[in-house]
């Protein structure tokens, strides 16, 4: 366990010198029609994204975009508005509304992770792992890292998977993978 741990934090710390050299060629990449910014935070960019606006709005319902364009580092899982249309009918409205806050904030701090990890290096942790790789999130609780083929899977705590779309976009703070399934504690 301590093994596990350990590499996760040194993998991480590598991470964050591969992402400055990024950065400081002033790189991005595109996430619904708009540049991400790699000198940018997440609140920065997210909102100019065409695909990402139904997480901006319950992001700024949940009062989280103060803390998303805070230091980090935060790999954030990033549902895409195909995945929000997933889900019952109603269930987006009912959550934003401010006296389901804390529900709506604890299903959003489930997508982030406290740490900057590429695709890259977490395909290397689940391999290490023989085949899944298991991370805390902000909201405490774990998600599952898997493989299926040549693309990442996220597993939920209910056995929803979710298969990032769009990896490694590299932000100030962070780095963000778009992913088809919102993801439920």
């Amino acid at each position: 366990m301590i093994s596990k741990l350990f590499r996760s934090v040194v993998v991480a710390s590598l991470l964050l010198g591969t992402a400055g050299g990024a950065m400081a060629q002033g790189k991005s990449v595109m996430v619904g029609g708009a540049p991400m910014y790699a000198s940018k935070t997440i609140a920065e960019n997210a909102p100019n994204a065409k695909n990402l606006k139904t997480l901006v709005a319950a992001v700024k319902a949940a009062g989280l975009v103060k803390t998303l364009d805070g230091k980090g580092p935060f790999t954030v899982f990033a549902p895409d508005d195909k995945a929000f249309a997933k889900l019952p009918a109603g269930t987006v409205e009912m959550l934003v509304k401010p006296e389901n806050k804390a529900m709506l904030t604890k299903i959003l701090t489930y997508h982030v992770v406290p740490a900057k990890a590429t695709a890259e290096a977490a395909m290397k942790m689940i391999k290490d792992d023989g085949g899944k790789h298991v991370v805390k999130t902000v909201e405490g609780e774990t998600l599952t890292l898997a493989m299926k083929g040549k693309k990442l899977t996220i597993t939920d705590a209910k056995g929803n998977v979710a298969t990032v779309t769009q990896a490694d976009v590299m932000q100030k703070n962070g780095v963000v993978h778009v992913i088809d399934t919102v993801l439920m504690p």
